[in-house]
């Protein structure tokens, strides 16, 4: 091999590392989170979250991309560990995938359904079909097939130039001398383990493996331990992808690298046991690319049928060399949710945040309804209670918010993008109706044992004011905790009953004023809390608004009402009129 082929095999090799990692990546936007719910979801039973384990990386085509993705569950508290054991075992088995799609550029024959079966003859016809898409297509999801197509193409091109830089090799007594060292198993699964932890990805190590085949070098007792080696290399990304997690991430790097490793030990313990009694034919035969496939394919069944049954025995294992320590169990774990592993799969970190703002949500509206009780009741301890909601809402606000500008930051798809500036609103309001429950404990504080009180006309009125505002607050908080566009659609007109009411209570005040059966001092208390009653409602309504924008992006935030058509201005009507009738002062 001279100085060019050197050249061609380096360049053959970055566009497969390229491709592959292109594909994969936009097998995971293809996604659109999807496959992040179900590893989420379908992890009760170990032997159906082997098969959830096998399906989701066969479809990503990365092993590693799903232990990150499991090792984030586990740090944030999503799956426990147990759960996270049968998705490695499966991820191991769904990484083989990919090395029999590469073993297609081994094919040999002369008919024309052979060839159109070699990656040689599809290639650049996806490539075509990928660049039009890509280039074209208006739908962002066409766009991403366009360019799985063209990372495949792309992929498949650089194995081609691999094999065919080091096909000369053959004939080069030097390289052949070289490939007798790995027939010591420990050098051969040292020598994998080496290179996929450099490239961190088995199935890339294994592809580039299978280009080396054609020389014609590699025999099946060579490849055996460079492919189990390859299995333990693997790892390297779950235990760099633990460092920053907490205790259960480590445990799940571990359980991942145990496994990889006691299956090695035994499969090599038993292959060379046996190949010392039998003299297994096959072990001095040639391997091709569907052989090293092969071999891959029945390792990692064979570790996941024998280690299945100790799925305990591997938790205990981990639990043994990384223990539970004290601050662990005091942890505050609300946030680990938004775990930076999150934020290469948007869609699903997106679906996070949104569960934490629902928290945060319901913790705002019961502190401002908590708030409205403390002005019927004016206690030192129902203060300090709003108060201390008021700070927990701050928390929430801070990390969600910093989260989610992170987020924003990462290449996202128009819908998720869309998705992130609603949430950030909603956020926001949230944290403005906590504030505005801060607001009115504070405003009554002169109030409490008794020193002030309202006259009983002025306490009836804030009574009727404090019952819908606590209505138009679950309505919002539901509407946006299930997406219900329905019940979004009724904020507005109770929000809109909200003002009149403020109008009047406001109106009722003054007469009292100036009547004198009110003081001053009392009527500005009453201006505040009215003041903050009707700023709630209209976050409420700020926030039923960005709801329906997440179903409908055409509704625009201060027009809605205008917007609406004839047969939703009448609903709109009704529903204004019966929130009117039922909150009469």
């Amino acid at each position: 091999m001279d100085i060019f082929g050197v050249f061609t095999l380096l360049g053959g090799l970055a566009m497969f590392l390229y491709g592959m990692s292109v594909m994969g990546s936009g097998l995971e936007k293809m996604s659109g989170g999807k496959l992040e719910q179900i590893l989420e979801k379908l992890t009760s039973n170990t032997v159906l979250a082997v098969l959830v384990g096998t399906a989701v990386t066969a479809v990503i085509q990365s092993s590693s991309a799903t232990t990150v993705m499991v090792v984030g569950f586990v740090n944030s508290g999503i799956m426990k560990l147990s759960q996270a054991i049968g998705i490695i075992m499966g991820a191991n088995i769904g990484t083989t995938a990919t090395a029999w799609i590469l073993s297609l550029t081994g094919i040999q024959g002369d008919s024309f359904f052979i060839k159109l079966l070699k990656p040689s003859s599809f290639s650049p016809i996806l490539a075509l079909i990928g660049i039009i898409l890509f280039m074209a297509a208006k739908s962002e999801k066409k766009k991403i097939l366009g360019e799985i197509m063209l990372a495949f193409a792309i992929l498949m091109t650089g194995m081609d130039l691999m094999s065919g830089a080091v096909e000369p090799l053959k004939d080069v007594p030097e390289f052949t001398n070289l490939l007798v060292m790995f027939k010591n198993p420990i050098l051969g699964v040292l020598a994998g383990a080496i290179l996929t932890a450099i490239i961190q990805s088995s199935s890339a190590s294994v592809g580039i493996l299978q280009a080396l085949s054609v020389t014609g070098g590699f025999t099946f007792g060579a490849v055996i331990p460079i492919i189990l080696g390859q299995n333990i290399g693997t790892t390297i990304t779950a235990v760099l992808s633990s460092l920053g997690g907490n205790k259960d991430a480590k445990r799940t790097a571990c359980v991942h690298v145990s496994f990889n490793v006691i299956g090695t030990v035994i499969f090599l313990t038993l292959y060379y046991s046996l190949n010392a009694i039998f003299h297994f034919s096959f072990a001095d035969q040639v391997v091709d690319a569907a052989g090293i496939a092969t071999v891959h394919s029945i390792f990692n069944v064979f570790a996941t049928v024998i280690l299945l049954p100790f799925v305990h025995g591997l938790e205990k294992l981990a639990y043994t060399i990384i223990p539970i320590t004290a601050d662990e169990k005091q942890a505050d774990e609300t946030f680990a949710v938004l775990d930076d592993r999150f934020l290469d799969r948007p869609s699903f970190a997106l679906e996070q945040c949104k569960n934490l703002i629902n928290e945060m949500g319901n913790l705002a509206k019961e502190s401002f309804i908590e708030a409205m009780e403390v002005v019927k009741n004016p206690t030192e301890e129902g203060i300090a209670s709003v108060i201390a909601k008021e700070n927990r809402v701050d928390i929430y606000n801070d990390k969600i918010g910093k989260y989610l500008t992170r987020l924003k930051v990462e290449r996202l798809s128009t819908q998720d993008n869309l998705k992130v500036n609603s949430l950030i609103h909603c956020l926001t309001d949230y944290e403005r109706i906590s504030d505005h429950a801060a607001n009115v404990v504070e405003t009554v504080k002169p109030m409490v044992g008794g020193k002030m009180v309202f006259s009983e006309n002025a306490s009836r009125e804030m009574g009727i004011f404090a019952d819908a505002v606590t209505e138009v607050l679950n309505r919002a908080t539901e509407a946006f905790a299930t997406e219900n566009v329905e019940m979004a659609r009724t904020v507005e007109p109770l929000e809109s009953v909200i003002d009149s009411i403020d109008k009047k209570v406001k109106k009722n005040h003054l007469r009292r004023l100036n009547e004198g059966r009110c003081t001053a001092e009392l009527g500005l208390i009453l201006s505040d809390l009215t003041m903050s009653y009707e700023r709630a409602a209209d976050h409420c309504s700020n926030i039923a608004i960005y709801t329906m924008q997440l179903k409908d992006n055409a509704i625009e935030e201060h027009s809605f009402v205008e917007q609406m058509n004839e047969v939703e201005s009448a609903e709109y009507i009704k529903l204004k009129n019966e929130f009117k009738e039922k909150y009469h002062i």
